[in-house]
């Protein structure tokens, strides 16, 4: 099609009329419109004015496209990165309508071509970075003097909002207040005055992403379209003098994800009384910012390094993160192994350990496949040769050090790309209360299949079993919280007052209130507290609450993975951890969150094995006794094949958890 010769205009927009009459369409056709910024909003103002018939048009813009703009950015894909950013946005308006006027101002917006820019304008819509305070305070001011309506149109969180400025109204200056100020609080004083409701705060789940003092800001595809119709609707208002726009200060501000509108109102602006105290607290949230470097970016050029990247998101126990990497060519490695039983009491002979390794092992299959291969590994035919990574622990036999495994990764044509790689990084542990909906059937056959032959799901469902195997995880719990030789691992495992941690549980991700999280910091600095919080001020009845009992009963559903042989070597454990991460990984899958519960099955094994794992015999009593309701409640399996245990159900995402080390920090020199 010769889009020149077969282009027209009535035929092109006539599903505007209706909305709009015959008149008044043809009438926004001759008009101009300018927009500084062919970004996030205005790549996307440009498309919407075209699609309402407007045909005039002066963008201006400086950058190019790149890969970061790929999430919001109209004109961004693999094509146009390193194009300007005007020539991109010009082409696609121009495959809309072909008879638009574009005027073109690839320098962008300076004091020298500010004129030319505004020159025959009807209306100016912003679209600059928000960080532009300068020439956008030049532009909105010689709209004002050349009498020129201009909007403004913020991308905020899932939502837009949005002011007017009008000839005879007041200014864009007037609201701000911005003459006088330093820069930090010129931006201060404009978003305040963008969004004096901030509703926005509510779901924004990290607040690192947005740093003044780094000039880095967020922002989503559904904010920046929301702009556009906002924006759009104003010109239409605007131009064909009908309906009424909220000039400011009066504006508009729109939450999707919250499902909001509110009609904001700031008489004098920023001036207002209110603001100033909006101000003054956002001044002190501002000047607390931690200055945080951003983490430096790897790119790894070699496969394995790139496997292992990706591998090193295994879980282990508290974070532990109990292997390490010894590349010896692009084709092998050896996987060392340490185990944590001489400090937790939680790692009996190490098994706690050896079920890590083998989910590190499974991400590292997974990730081969990727690169089209296949894995080999094999466990060191001589496992009581020393690990590079650890000392012989004083009291662990020789022959029970912690298994090294060679792996070798071979070329398959026939390997597949494993469904299951995206998961890597996303699955955590997810310690909140889930939905108590029950599990799907085929959300249930999905996780049934997920798992090697060999290991089998006994589910607990229904108002009574969730009841039973709550009433046996809140005195588990007490069991664990209570125990001496326990207080070591629960000192040392949380970081505290974090989000996220690279080599603990951060405290965040506990799922506690605050309050209880204070209380559980003030009481792990000595064990003399733990006892005093137990014996005088409720135990630990609170930290139960929270953590076992209230989460047990908000669940789809809980789980144990059963082996159909008894585990009893190293190799045993580590199969069973590839069997526990890969159905972690499908319910990650299909949008379920799993919080482990191995408390059960680790006491129950020191009492099958008959292993004093504490000083005090009620403790060792009390553990057999659960043993016992284990075995009930399991009943006819053997509780010594249980090998993973947890709950799962339908949950949000969680806001807070264990990262990993680097992945220097987790590869040993040859």
């Amino acid at each position: 099609m010769n889009t020149q010769d077969e282009f027209n205009f009535d035929t092109a927009f006539s599903r505007t009329i209706g909305w709009l009459t015959s008149s008044e369409l043809h009438s926004i056709r001759t008009k101009r419109v300018a927009i500084a910024g062919m970004g996030g909003v205005g790549g996307i103002h440009l498309l919407t004015h075209t699609r309402l018939g407007i045909s005039n048009f002066n963008i201006a813009d400086f950058d190019h496209f790149d890969l970061h703009n790929f999430n919001r950015q109209a004109g961004a894909n693999i094509d146009s990165i390193g194009e300007p950013k005007t020539a991109v946005m010009e082409k696609m308006a121009k495959q809309i309508n072909p008879e638009l006027d574009i005027r073109v101002f690839k320098q962008g917006v300076t004091d020298e071509n500010i004129n030319d820019f505004l020159a025959e304008v009807d209306i100016y819509v912003d679209a600059l970075d928000f960080f532009a305070l300068d020439i956008r305070r030049k532009v909105f001011a010689r709209c004002d003097e050349l009498g020129i309506p201009a909007i403004t149109a913020a991308p905020i969180g899932m939502g837009a909002g949005l002011l007017a400025f009008l000839p005879g109204k007041m200014s864009f200056e007037q609201y701000f207040r911005l003459e006088g100020k330093d820069e930090q609080e010129q931006l201060i004083r404009f978003l305040v005055g963008l969004t004096p409701t901030p509703i926005q705060r509510i779901y924004l789940v990290e607040p690192s992403a947005v740093n003044f003092n780094q000039r880095k800001a967020s922002s989503t595809p559904i904010g920046c379209e929301l702009c556009a119709g906002f924006a759009a609707s104003m010109t239409v208002k605007i131009l064909l003098k009908r309906g009424k726009v909220p000039s400011a200060p009066h504006g508009l501000h729109y939450d999707a994800y919250l499902n909001k509108l509110k009609k904001t109102w700031r008489p004098m602006g920023n001036r207002n009384p209110l603001q100033k105290l909006i101000i003054a607290l956002a001044k002190k949230i501002i000047h607390d910012e931690p200055s945080v470097e951003e983490p430096e970016t790897i790119t790894y050029s070699r496969s394995i390094e790139q496997i292992l990247d990706i591998a090193r998101w295994a879980p282990s126990g508290d974070n532990s993160q109990v292997c390490r990497f010894e590349i010896i060519d692009e084709t092998r490695l050896i996987l060392h192994t340490e185990d944590t039983r001489d400090h937790c009491v939680y790692d009996l002979q190490g098994h706690a350990s050896q079920l890590s390794t083998g989910t590190m092992l499974e991400n590292i299959r997974i990730a081969a496949t990727q690169f089209g291969l296949k894995t080999n590994w094999q466990i060191e035919d001589n496992p009581a040769e020393k690990s590079p990574i650890e000392e012989n622990p004083a009291g662990k036999d020789p022959a029970e050090q912690s298994p090294s495994i060679h792996i070798q990764f071979q070329p398959d044509p026939s390997i597949q790309r494993d469904p299951l790689f995206p998961q890597i990084k996303i699955r955590s542990v997810n310690r909140k209360p889930y939905s108590r909906q029950p599990l799907s059937d085929r959300q249930k056959t999905a996780l049934n299949e997920s798992l090697p032959a060999g290991y089998k799901i006994i589910w607990i469902e229904g108002r009574k079993p969730k009841t039973a195997i709550t009433k046996l995880l809140f005195k588990n719990a007490g069991l664990r919280l209570s125990l001496p030789e326990a207080y070591p691992t629960h000192s040392q495992n949380i970081e505290w007052s974090a989000r996220f941690s690279e080599d603990k549980i951060p405290d965040q991700a506990l799922g506690v209130n605050p309050i209880t999280r204070k209380l559980m910091r003030w009481s792990l600095q000595s064990f003399k507290r733990v006892r005093l919080l137990n014996n005088y001020l409720g135990g630990s009845y609170v930290a139960r609450l929270e953590m076992d009992l209230i989460p047990s009963l908000m669940s789809g559903a809980h789980f144990f993975i059963v082996a159909d042989q008894t585990p009893k070597q190293p190799q045993d454990y580590i199969q069973a951890g590839i069997a526990a991460q890969r159905f972690w990984l499908t319910a990650t899958r299909i949008g379920l969150q799993l919080q482990p519960e191995m408390t059960p099955l680790v006491f129950a094994e020191y009492i099958d094995q008959d292993i004093k794992f504490s000083a005090s015999q009620k403790y060792i009593n009390s553990a057999r006794t659960l043993r016992g309701q284990l075995a009930k409640l399991v009943t006819p399996e053997n509780p010594q094949n249980l090998v993973f245990a947890g709950r799962i159900g339908s949950a949000s995402i969680a806001t807070s958890r264990s990262t990993r080390k680097p992945l220097a920090d987790l590869t040993i020199d040859q």
